[in-house]
Order: structure tokens, then C-alpha cells, then sequence
């Protein structure tokens, strides 16, 4: 048995992964990940909320040993790396119900293969009852996916957030307060997985305010001992507020791209503007994704490949057309050798981008002193609408 206390009968029952590096074939975890189920014993029923990765299911067993009656089993999303034990757990606990969204319900049925007759649905709002313990569900979705809910246990005044405010990151600590390393973890996990769905992440986080959190609970990383760390990040992420920052992707194949971003930068620079420059050859795609967070403006540098993008410049506009980042401004610079199409291929892979295209500084071979010149006008450019956002002081 390895039932790690919360607070009285709620205990922490999930498991670490150390060593995991990527999630969904994509994302880097440069600290691992946990898969955190939690444990609520009522003075009359018993419930798990959600459960753990079907690569970890012999360890979950381990920490449920001794474990006697399970009267329920909460999945608050329905992805695997939650919900893929629970076919095993239903197996070691038939008369368990099984306990999600309305729109959980299909799901569950069709990636875990459960008896529709083993799942009873939760409308928004609606409580289970487990006698001296009472969960209220809160429909949330489209964090990140449209079933998901959290559960509030309203006596203890626990948040179970699932994916929402959560973070990759291991630990043998059960909680966290304020962490700077944690938080980072956790604006990562925001920019990866959360930034598309930013309107409806402020919608959802006005649910989440109303009530009275002493702890968040989330199914990934350590337990918030202070709740308004989490949400107060959450909301800046998720606002309308940009910073004086330029982020400059760029991949260069002989050099003369990256001269142009180098000099590009420095004018920048020059003119106030803060610069984060990312070599996409060798960049950490989370960290690329972190900084789109709060960009002001993307400027894209790119060689042409048989008259397109490079196929890593190309990677990242479709990513960064997929995490819909709240840029005001867009700009592409790059280089050719006899031909090119590379703007147009670019601006038609970022069709969610709403940012203002300020124009593109494209060059055959080495840029020389006209070059130079459009691209010092367009850093003036950029630090000009940045100063009209008084972003620039």
C-alpha cells in the first residue's frame, strides 16, 4: 500500500515517470512527467479520480495494494495517459461505476472499449455523493479537449484539475507553492498543450475563482499549496498582454540567412527591442512554444528549398498555426539561390495567425547593402508599432 495523504482519507495514489523525454511523439520533457491519480474514501463510498498510463498500470497496482472496495472511477479526461488504466482497474473492481462528462461518455466507450452500461454521466455542476465527502463537476472544456471537467471536493476544498493548471515535472514532493522551476515547468505545459484554447481557458478560469481552493490537484506534476499562483499565471498567460520581444525562428543552410538574422537582431537591439533568436536545427521545440507566450512579433527566417521554405521552418509555421500564439505582428526574412516562393508558402501554413504581416525581406545570396537597408526599415517598422502598443517607453 502506498497511499501518500492529502488530507484526511484523500491520498495521492499515481506514479512518477523519470526518464520519459517526449510525450505524444512530440513534445520534449526535458524533467519527465507523473500520471497522478488520486484516492478519496468516503464514510460510504470509495472513488479514484482518473488514473495512470497503461505503461505504468503493474506500479499503480502496487500503490493500490490492500486496497478492498472501489465504488467509483472518475475520469475527468479522457486521454490515455489518464484514463488508459481503467479498463484493468474495472477488471480488479467489476461493480465499480465508472464516472465521467456527457461528452466523455463516446469516448471512454470508444478508446477504452468500456461497456456503455458501466459509465454513468455528470452534468455541470451535479455532485457525488460519497457520504462525509461530496465532489462537485464543473464542466471545463476544450482544456484541452472538449469532455474535459474538474471535480471540487467541497468539503476539503480540493481543485482535481486533470490537465488544466497542471505542469510535466517530477518530484518525490507531493506539493509545491511557488517554485520558480516548477512554474517554468508549467508555462511550458501551458505553451504546448494549452495556448490554442486561450479564450476558453479565461472562460473556465472564471469558474474555477468562484470557489473556496485550499489545494490544486492536477494530473500532472505536484499539488498547488497555493492556488493563486497557478491561476494568476494561467490568467496573464491566457490575457491580451504581448511584451516588446521580437522572436526570431530561423534556420540558416549556408550562412548567409543567418547573417541576415544576426544583422537584423542587432538592429533591433539597437532600436529597444528585446530579441529571443532560435536556431531551428538545434532548438528545444517547448521552449521555441514558451516564447510565443507573450512574442509581440514573429519574424521567420528562412532559406528556400526548390523554392520553398526549409523543411524545419516549414515544421514550425505549421506548430505555431496550431498554438494560434497572440502576436500582433509577422514578418519573414530569408535568402535564395536562383528562385523563390518562400513567403507565399509560409503565410499560406499560418492561416490562424491574426497578426499583422509587416512584410518580407527576401535576398539572392549574400545580403549586401540594399538588404541591410529593408532590413534596418523593417526593425524600424517593428519598433515603431511596438511603441504605438507602449510597449516601448
Amino acid at each position: 500500500m502506498n497511499f501518500r495523504k492529502i488530507k484526511d482519507k484523500v491520498f495521492a495514489v499515481g506514479v512518477q515517470d523519470w526518464g520519459r523525454r517526449l510525450f505524444d511523439s512530440l513534445i520534449p520533457l526535458p524533467d519527465g512527467t507523473s500520471y497522478n491519480s488520486y484516492l478519496l474514501q468516503g464514510s460510504e463510498k470509495t472513488a479514484i479520480i482518473d488514473t495512470v498510463d497503461p505503461a505504468f498500470a503493474d506500479k499503480f497496482f502496487e500503490n493500490l495494494e490492500g486496497l478492498e472496495k472501489l465504488d467509483y472511477i472518475i475520469t475527468l479526461h479522457s486521454e490515455q495517459d489518464h484514463s488508459g488504466s481503467i479498463p484493468l482497474l474495472l477488471e480488479r473492481f467489476p461493480n465499480a461505476e465508472l464516472i465521467c462528462s456527457p461528452k466523455a461518455k463516446d469516448l471512454v466507450v470508444e478508446h477504452l472499449l468500456v461497456a456503455p452500461e458501466k459509465i454513468r454521466v455528470m452534468e455541470d455542476g451535479e455532485k457525488l455523493s460519497l457520504g462525509d465527502k461530496t465532489l462537485r463537476f464543473i464542466h471545463t472544456p476544450w482544456v484541452h479537449w472538449p469532455e474535459t471537467m474538474v471535480a471540487y471536493l467541497e468539503e476539503d476544498r480540493i481543485l482535481f484539475s486533470c490537465d488544466f493548471l497542471g505542469s510535466h515535472w517530477t518530484t518525490s514532493d507531493l506539493f509545491v507553492e511557488d517554485d520558480p522551476a516548477v512554474i517554468e515547468a508549467a508555462r511550458r505545459y501551458y505553451a504546448e498543450i494549452m495556448m490554442p484554447f486561450r479564450s476558453f481557458i479565461l472562460k473556465n478560469l472564471e469558474k474555477v475563482k468562484q470557489l473556496d481552493i485550499d489545494l490544486v490537484a492536477p494530473s500532472h506534476g505536484p499539488i498547488w499549496k497555493k492556488p493563486e499562483v497557478i491561476i494568476s499565471a494561467y490568467e496573464d498567460w491566457s490575457s491580451e498582454r504581448v511584451e516588446n520581444k521580437v522572436l526570431i525562428p530561423f534556420v540558416s543552410m549556408h550562412g548567409s540567412t543567418h547573417k541576415m538574422v544576426d544583422y537584423f537582431a542587432d538592429e533591433l537591439i539597437r532600436l529597444g527591442v528585446k530579441v529571443e533568436l532560435f536556431d531551428l536545427a538545434v532548438t528545444d521545440i517547448g521552449k521555441l512554444a514558451m516564447s510565443l507566450i507573450d512574442a509581440a512579433t514573429i519574424v521567420i527566417g528562412s532559406p528556400t528549398v526548390h523554392v520553398g521554405p526549409h523543411p524545419f521552418v516549414a515544421n514550425t509555421a505549421i506548430l505555431a498555426n496550431v498554438l494560434k500564439p497572440k502576436a500582433r505582428f509577422a514578418a519573414i526574412i530569408g535568402s535564395y539561390g536562383w528562385g523563390t516562393r518562400v513567403v507565399d508558402s509560409i503565410l499560406g501554413l499560418l492561416p490562424n495567425l491574426k497578426a499583422e504581416v509587416l512584410g518580407a525581406v527576401i535576398c539572392k545570396g549574400e545580403a549586401k547593402e540594399d538588404t541591410k537597408k529593408e532590413l534596418t526599415q523593417l526593425a524600424e517598422l517593428i519598433a515603431k508599432k511596438h511603441q504605438e502598443l507602449g510597449l516601448i517607453k
